[in-house]
């Protein structure tokens, strides 16, 4: 299993990320809110 991931870490690459994608990505999680009530668990957008 050792040899698979490090061979399979080794064939990936990082493209470059176009600067919409990040305030984009920034934004959602900026909106995105979480809370819990006693058990439950709640998301929301805050827009």
């Amino acid at each position: 299993m050792e040899k698979i991931y490090s061979n399979y870490q080794e064939q990936t690459g990082f493209n470059k990320v176009c600067p919409k994608t990040i305030n984009f990505l920034l934004s959602y999680s900026q909106a995105l809110f979480e809370f819990e009530y006693e058990d439950l668990e709640f998301e929301t957008f805050l827009n």
